[in-house]
């Protein structure tokens, strides 16, 4: 008997899965066949059941804008049975983001993040609905408006100071570019929230490395390919548990800080100085509700804008002669003996380029969040049906070599003089999106990529371990939460006094 037991095992294991596999078939055929999708836009041909998930590969955004230059800037793909729209051209990302807003503006949600958490939330809110547009107006207004940002700039320049002063004692030493920017900026944005620091400079792989490491799960799980995704009729079994795991790495997030929630609930006036918490809970916000809002602002206002730095350091280090010019321009306009006003370094013409630069070779978030179609629309003649789901390439968009000349080269100078602009009105250059579903904490975001690179400049002279030639720097991407390097930046500082 025993020898027959692993036969029968299989043929049930077996069994399972052509029973699994059988009204998945018939849902694809009927889809096919009996469900009308004329006029979608072009794309490679699907197999049945999986649709064009083979073809997707690690690196979507490479993929999809290979799948363009063939078929055209707006395609269409099956995963599984559910449709994907990628534009991958300034014409086709208005299409989704301005001309059909209104209908092309819901979100589409990661089977992984669907929890009692998904009502509370600003970036994965299923539509813009009035609570969603009372979060985002709270946001702005304390946190990412002019005055805000201006009450907030002594704190930013503390943390820049810090961060100085922890480089400054590393000096003739291999530092992590990635694990020092994150851990600024993580601290700038819990004094910002809760009015203390969380991570520790001197502590990267401990607290910062525990913390970071389950932040970047609950992202992870949400990324991962999804078998619920790709077959919503399967999506309320959490066949790979990724919903759950999200959950989890969740609670141990907000374990973090739920007492300071609940201290600064029992002590209500007695804090002089308020933070953002504290007008949370006087605008009456559930713990539930602080939770999610808080573990948004860190996911969206951490990662973003240290791989930018990271990207920009990696560009400044293998082309030497861009450099050379950005450090005489910071050291010309600012007195490295004094603290860099935030002002003056806004001011800063190549400085400026050179980030604009690295925004479009090296978008944060290469696919822009997906969108969901709430009503069957029309985007370059070619028709996108109600529930389909939408991206947008701008990694795609921003290598384009119909819109910029020698488009693979770091080349900072062809925004000087030039008025193209991040904020969502020149759709050749969107790195924090357009439309209602923009990046509110763009302001924010670009304000602390500025201060830091520019400390970074000033301060240090910077150079690759074992005499790497600097040419040759490893500038190989892996796709992610953002589009980080593959290999971490690591650098020897020079302190300059």
């Amino acid at each position: 008997m025993a020898s027959i037991t692993p036969f029968k095992e299989n043929t049930m294991s077996f069994s399972l899965f052509l029973l699994l596999l059988t009204p998945l078939f018939l849902l694809f055929l009927i889809r096919k066949y009996f469900k009308s999708e004329k006029n979608l836009p072009p794309g490679p041909r699907p197999w049945p059941i999986i649709g064009n998930l083979h073809q997707v590969g690690k690196n979507p955004h490479v993929t999809t804008a290979i799948l363009a230059q063939e078929h055209g800037p707006l395609i269409s793909l099956h995963l599984g049975t559910q449709i994907l729209i990628v534009a991958s051209s300034p014409e086709a990302a208005m299409g989704i983001l301005k001309t059909q807003d209104r209908f092309l503006s819901s979100r589409f949600v990661p089977n992984a993040f669907h929890c009692s958490y998904l009502p509370h939330t600003l970036i994965w809110s299923l539509d813009c609905n009035e609570n969603w547009k009372s979060l985002r107006r709270l946001c702005r207004t304390e946190m990412f408006s002019v005055n805000a940002l201006e009450f907030q700039s002594s704190l930013r320049e503390e943390k820049l100071a810090q961060m100085i002063d922890f480089l400054c004692s590393k000096s003739g030493q291999v530092v992590n570019i990635e694990e020092v920017v994150f851990t600024t900026m993580f601290n700038t944005l819990s004094n910002i929230i809760f009015g203390k620091d969380f991570l520790d400079l001197k502590d990267q792989r401990g607290t910062a490395g525990g913390l970071k490491e389950k932040l970047m799960k609950i992202l992870e799980n949400g990324l991962a390919p999804n078998i619920s995704d790709f077959f919503p009729i399967l999506q309320r079994l959490d066949l790979q548990g990724l919903r759950k795991q999200a959950l989890k790495h969740m609670e141990e997030v907000y374990d973090s800080w739920v007492g300071m929630i609940n201290e600064r609930r029992s002590a209500a006036t007695a804090y002089k100085e308020q933070c953002f918490l504290d007008r949370l809970i006087q605008n009456g916000f559930s713990n539930e509700q602080i939770n999610i809002l808080a573990l948004e602002l860190f996911t969206a206002g951490t990662d973003t804008t240290t791989s930018t730095v990271e990207w920009a350091m990696a560009e400044l280090i293998k082309n030497k002669d861009v450099m050379i010019k950005l450090q005489e321009e910071v050291k010309q306009k600012i007195n490295s003996s004094s603290s860099m006003a935030e002002s003056e370094i806004s001011k800063l013409p190549y400085l400026n380029a050179c980030i604009k630069e690295t925004l479009r070779l090296h978008p944060p978030v290469p696919l822009l969040l997906p969108h969901r179609a709430i009503q069957t629309s029309e985007v370059l003649n070619y028709t996108i049906p109600c529930g389909a789901k939408l991206l947008v390439n701008i990694w795609a968009i921003g290598r384009d070599p119909k819109l910029w000349e020698d488009p693979l080269s770091f080349k900072p100078e062809r925004f000087l003089g030039s008025n193209l602009d991040f904020r969502g009105k020149d759709f050749e250059f969107i790195p924090f999106g357009a439309g209602r579903r923009m990046c509110p904490g763009l302001p924010s975001g670009i304000t602390s990529v500025r201060s830091i690179l520019a400390s970074l400049i000033l301060r240090f002279d910077w150079l690759l371990p074992d005499d790497q030639d600097q040419a040759k720097l490893d500038m190989n991407e892996k796709f992610g939460v953002t589009l980080q390097k593959d290999k971490p930046l690591q650098l020897i500082l020079k302190h300059l006094n």
